[in-house]
Order: structure tokens, then sequence, then C-alpha cells
């Protein structure tokens, strides 16, 4: 049995989330806040970073490892396609969601969403670089209905869990949703995800958690 620690308003617990409910794996929920002291934690996720997991083999952290490790110990039904090549190219684009919009954007989150501020210095740069990398992603992304293509994939796990974010704090900070004015409409997609059961458990349990901050 898997435990899922971290808790369910984090873009990358949602991830792994995902991948777990579209897979059908057993596995129960532990709450763990982040910059964790505790001994327990550490030990699993070093930089006290959520989300981690327990396994009977022992503990892994980091989502990508994390959602690797699930595709190859439950391979069915597989979030990869079998040929090497459409796999990496789904690898590819989890890559840009995570570390060239995600992270990009989450040095934004301290003003859009917690009552912050950011230096006009600082909103500068990570426009430029969201504004660069945007576009990049746009070329790669397919929305044909899902981020790679025709098949529900790792992209959609990342992909759900993260652009709404992205555009949500860019909006805030900026006054305009960057993905959507750099033309990557990915409104349609996400209300296409969100019809699936998996990421209406994901979200049910995001607005019940939020509801009780």
């Amino acid at each position: 049995m898997i435990t899922l620690c971290g808790f369910p308003v984090s873009n990358y617990y949602n991830k792994v989330k995902l991948a777990l409910l579209e897979k059908g794996v057993p596995f129960t929920e532990e709450h763990v806040a982040t910059k964790s002291t505790d001994e327990a934690v550490l030990s699993i996720s070093p930089l006290a970073k959520i989300p981690f997991i327990r396994t009977p083999q022992g503990g892994l952290c980091e989502s990508e490892a994390i959602v690797e490790y699930i595709e190859a110990a439950y391979p069915n039904p597989p979030l990869l396609p079998a040929d090497p090549f459409a796999a990496a190219k789904v690898r590819e684009l989890v890559t840009f969601i995570d570390l060239h919009l995600e992270l990009v954007a989450r040095d934004l989150y301290p003003q859009a969403f917690f009552g912050g501020s950011v230096s006009e210095s600082s909103l500068a740069r990570i426009r430029k670089q969201l504004d660069k990398n945007i576009l990049a992603f746009k070329r790669l992304v397919k929305f044909a209905p899902y981020a790679a293509g025709d098949t529900f994939t790792l992209a959609d796990c990342a992909a759900f869990a993260s652009l709404p974010l992205v555009g949500m704090a860019t909006k805030a900070v900026y006054g305009e949703d960057l993905l959507l004015a750099a033309g990557v409409d990915y409104k349609p997609y996400i209300k296409l995800v969100g019809e699936r059961p998996s990421a209406q458990k994901v979200l049910a349990d995001r607005k019940a958690a939020t509801s009780k901050t």
C-alpha cells in the first residue's frame, strides 16, 4: 500500500494523486505540512518538500520520480506511450510545465495568493522569462485533445495540476493571464480533463482542504 504524504492544495501533490487515481492504485493519504523538521519526514524528503510517498520498499520524494515509479510499478493502464520517442515527448512536456512554467510563476505566488509583495525588478524579470517560456511551451503542447495528443498521459497530470495556477498567478499580478495572452487556450482542455472522475476527486478534495484553511 502506498501512502501519499502532503496536502491536497499542492499542485505537485495533486499531480501524483491524479496518476494514482487514473491507475486505480490503492493508496492512503497522510497530511504533512511543508518545512517539517520531523525526522520521519526528513529521512524521506530531505528538503522537507511535499509530496513524498511511503512504500513497502521505502520512501520516495520529488513528484516526477514518484510518478515514474508509479508508472513502472503499476503499468496498466499506461500513462506513458509504449513508443520510446512518444514517451520522451510526454516527459519533455512535463519538464516544460514543471520547470519552465510553474517554477518560474511560483515566484509570483507570495503576491498573487498570500498578501505579500514582489519587487518591481523581480516582476519584470519573471514576466520576461514567462513570456519566453510560454511561447516555447505553445510550440510543444497539443491539446488534441490532451496535452501530448489523443491519450491521457503523465503530461496531463502535470498540466491539469499546474496550468490553472500559472494563469491565476499571472492574472493576479500582471492583470492578464499570460497563457491566454500568448494564445495558449488551455481553458477548454482543463474543462475536458476536469470531467474525468480522477480530476473531480482531486478538485473536490482540494476544495474541502481550502475551506478548512
